[in-house]
């Protein structure tokens, strides 16, 4: 009975043995077998699209959705032929792309660099209020600017360089910030006003930095110009402060004028500037459909904008009518020419005479322009 047990014991021992030293050969051989191949990468095999779709489930199976396998096809040798596209209703340039994936007009909200776009915003402003500043006037744009609600998308164009110290105000950190200096408000609205690209926004305000806003609202401001159908329009001027036109002074007992009467002999027309379709360019307003017209009439090198005011009517129809004063949202111009010292001493004289000279000749020659493409325009149909 001992020897029987004692053979059992050998021939387990041995069986032991045996799976011990299998399983040793399998490693090394394995080992050998695995150094002697280069690393496989999965993106170089085939694998078929079912398969590596339920790689990305199962990766992903975490998320709150499957992501995709990106970039999509990368590697497969299956990357789809480009296709052969012509679309001549597509934006200029765009041609080759369909129509479904061409987004042509932006805007200015800000998004998050995380999260779900279509969750960034939490409200649209819709519209756009621009102001041209240097840091010295902060505080009467800090009260400007409290004169427009969340619904108003704020724009600063820093003309002196100026941009971190305007951080000391909470709504500076979620406004737009542009900073070139020593340019005009035209020279930025040029550039950065396109159409296109302010297209989101009902209404652009386009002002001066030296605006009192104790008398205005936005909210009631907006309220008026839809009201009496204005798509170009200003606020009423106070009439003691730097009054140049009577168009533009304030009428007490209105809510909104369209006309007036000016000096003898400066209104040959009761419905043309400067007695009717007319408002200056320290405070414009223009609906988007008008400043989609008036941005192409401002010209790249004529900075200050002098003479825009008197061609503004080409772009409304009837101008009488859709141009006008909103008195009941008034504000005061402080005459603060900060712009001048912008400029540099030439010939003796002081900075803001060169600013204003160039002013003069800008208007002239603006006039010129319209003048001589109005006449090339009846003269190529035919009409002298």
């Amino acid at each position: 009975m001992g020897s029987v047990h004692r053979s059992g014991v050998l021939k387990k021992s041995n069986d032991s043995a045996r799976l011990i030293l299998t399983a040793i050969i399998g490693m090394v051989f394995g080992y050998f077998v695995g150094i002697s191949f280069p690393t496989v990468s999965l993106t170089k095999i085939n694998l078929p699209s079912s398969l590596m779709s339920s790689f990305d489930v199962a990766y992903n199976n975490d998320r709150n959705k499957p992501m995709r396998s990106f970039p999509e096809n990368l590697g497969s040798g299956n990357t789809p032929v480009t296709p052969k596209i012509f679309v001549p209703t597509n934006p200029r340039g765009a041609e080759s792309l369909p129509p479904g994936i061409v987004v042509s007009e932006s805007d200015f909200y800000l998004r998050r660099l995380w999260g779900e776009p279509s969750e960034d915003l939490k409200k649209k402003p819709k519209y756009l209020v621009t102001f041209t500043v240097g840091f010295d006037q902060r505080h009467n744009i800090d009260a400007a600017v409290k004169k427009f609600s969340d619904d108003f998308q704020i724009l600063l164009f820093h003309y002196d360089g100026r941009t971190n110290e305007w951080d000391q105000y909470e709504w500076a950190k979620r406004a737009v910030h542009v900073s070139i200096r020593k340019q005009t408000k035209w020279w930025y609205a040029k550039r950065f006003l396109h159409p296109d690209v302010v297209a989101a926004y009902d209404y652009i305000f386009i002002w001066d930095e030296d605006l009192g806003v104790e008398h205005f609202n936005g909210d009631k401001y907006i309220q008026l110009v839809k009201k009496h159908g204005l798509d170009i329009s200003q606020p009423g001027l106070e009439p003691n402060n730097g009054l140049t036109w009577q168009m533009t002074k304030r009428r007490g007992d209105k809510e909104v004028h369209k006309d007036t009467e000016e000096k003898p002999g400066w209104c040959s027309d009761p419905h043309l500037p400067p007695c009717a379709a007319f408002v200056e360019i320290m405070a414009p307003v223009f609906s988007r459909e008008a400043w989609r017209c008036v941005w192409h009439m401002i010209q790249n090198d004529l900075v200050h904008g002098w003479g825009l005011d008197f061609a503004l009517r080409r772009c409304v129809e009837p101008a009488h009518e859709k141009i006008g004063v909103v008195d009941s949202q008034w504000i005061i111009h402080q005459v603060i020419p900060s712009l001048g010292s912008q400029g540099e001493s030439e010939n003796g004289k002081a900075p803001w005479q060169g600013v204003r000279e160039r002013c003069r000749s800008e208007w002239a020659q603006f006039q010129d322009r319209l003048a001589n493409a109005d006449k090339i325009y009846f003269k190529q149909i035919g009409k002298s």
